[in-house]
């Protein structure tokens, strides 16, 4: 049910569809649903979005907004992200209440992920480094 005043829907745009489904199905278990050609929809088991078919991708460094994926374990979701294609734009730093990474999926789309969560509490140094 939507609830007035919140992020409800979010989309980005995929220069391939059934890689950008492949990535996000394989690091995030994502659920996907085909509306013909050029769009996806996708449910993430909060929040849902969709893909649209476009030569064009989302990065902070062009003023887009960066949209920031929770992990329970940091270290696997990065290792997925490598594994399913994506790359690193900024290794994981700390905060203060948590670390992340940033990432770039097979298309280009620049997204992060974040955890309060670590194996080893010296992870959490408390400074800030964007």
């Amino acid at each position: 049910m939507s609830v007035d005043a919140q992020i409800d829907y979010i989309e980005f745009p995929a220069n391939d569809l059934n890689q950008t489904k492949e990535f996000y199905q394989s690091v995030f278990g994502w659920k996907f649903t085909d509306y013909g050609e050029d769009y996806c929809s996708f449910e993430d088991g909060r929040l849902s979005g969709g893909f649209f078919q476009s030569d064009l991708c989302s990065q902070s460094q062009s003023g887009a907004v960066l949209v920031v994926i929770y992990a329970d374990n940091l270290e696997a979701t990065q290792q997925r992200v490598l594994e399913a294609g994506g790359s690193l734009t900024k290794e994981t730093f700390s905060f203060p209440g948590g670390r992340r990474f940033h990432f770039r999926d097979r298309c280009g789309n620049e997204l992060a992920v974040w955890s309060d969560r670590c194996t080893n509490p010296k992870d959490f140094k408390g400074d800030h480094q964007p």
